[in-house]
C-alpha cells in the first residue's frame, strides 16, 4: 500500500510539473483574460528556467534545480495535507482502533520525512553543483 502511494505521489508531482507547457481547452472555455494570464504564465515559467540555466551554467543542471525548485514549493501544501490526515488518523479514529492509530503515526512520520526531503535536497544540489564541480 505505502508503495502504491509513493509512486501516485510522485507521478502526481512529475505531471503537475511538466503540465504547464500545454493547455489543452475548447477555444469558447477560455475567454481572452484568462488566456492572457496563461500566457503569462507560461511565459515567467519559461523566463525562471532560463534564469536557472544561466545561473547554473548548463541545460542539465538549470533543468534539475528548476525541478527541485518545484517540487520543494509543492510539497509544502501536499505535505501539510497528509500530516493533518494522519493526525485525523491517530487521533480522532485511532481512539477508538489501535491498528488505526498506528496507521496514523506511521503516516505522519513518513509525511514529514517527505516534507523534509522536499526541503532539503534542492539546497543540496545548489552547494554539490556549485561547489563539486570545481
Amino acid at each position: 500500500m505505502k508503495k502504491i502511494a509513493a509512486i501516485a505521489i510522485i507521478l502526481l508531482i512529475v505531471v503537475g510539473l511538466f503540465g504547464f507547457n500545454q493547455v489543452y481547452a475548447a477555444s469558447n472555455v477560455i475567454d481572452e483574460q484568462n488566456e492572457s494570464q496563461l500566457i503569462k504564465i507560461k511565459e515567467n515559467a519559461a523566463k525562471t528556467l532560463d534564469e536557472y540555466k544561466e545561473k547554473y551554467g548548463s541545460d542539465a543542471y538549470g533543468l534539475t534545480a528548476f525541478i527541485l525548485n518545484m517540487i520543494r514549493i509543492y510539497s509544502i501544501p501536499f505535505c501539510f495535507l497528509g500530516i493533518a490526515i494522519s493526525a485525523i488518523y491517530q487521533y480522532v479514529i485511532g481512539i477508538r482502533k489501535l491498528d488505526t492509530q498506528e496507521k496514523g503515526l506511521v503516516m505522519m512520520v513518513s509525511f514529514i520525512t517527505i516534507l523534509v526531503i522536499c526541503q532539503i535536497l534542492p539546497l543540496a544540489f545548489a552547494i554539490v553543483v556549485k561547489f563539486g564541480r570545481g
